[in-house]
């Protein structure tokens, strides 16, 4: 399953979520649900995956975490702001960059409607 397919099941999962819990719950609880429902569609989830960062040749852990990695694939990081800021979408490049991946979606839950909360970033798809 190639990464737009993968992305297009977790925006899916991603809505049914907010449908059932609206905004303004911790971002905890939105990214145990939307592994559910993620895993629910059978694609493989990774929930708070830790990527050590290589510098100068030395891999220093903890690096970061993934809030979400789905099939090994696409990163989710899920949010529940009152407004996402410029660092928070540089902070989702960086994880593709530094990870080699090449889709991610940054999803703040506390939106009335959650299409205006979605950001998909790509590092070279």
């Amino acid at each position: 399953m190639r990464e737009n397919e993968i992305g297009e099941l977790i925006l899916g999962a991603a809505i049914d979520v907010h449908r059932e819990l609206g905004p303004g719950l911790l971002e905890s609880t939105y990214e145990t649900c939307l592994e559910m429902e993620i895993s629910g569609k059978g694609l493989s989830v990774a929930r708070q995956v830790v990527m050590p960062i290589r510098y100068k040749g030395v891999d220093i852990t903890p690096g970061y975490r993934l809030d979400l990695l789905i099939e090994q694939a696409v990163v989710v990081e899920v949010k529940s702001l009152e407004q996402v800021r410029d660092v928070h979408r540089a902070q989702l490049l960086s994880y593709l960059r530094l990870g080699g991946f090449r889709l991610g979606y940054l999803i703040n839950f506390n939106e009335v409607l959650l299409k205006r909360g979605v950001a998909r970033l790509v590092n070279g798809l």
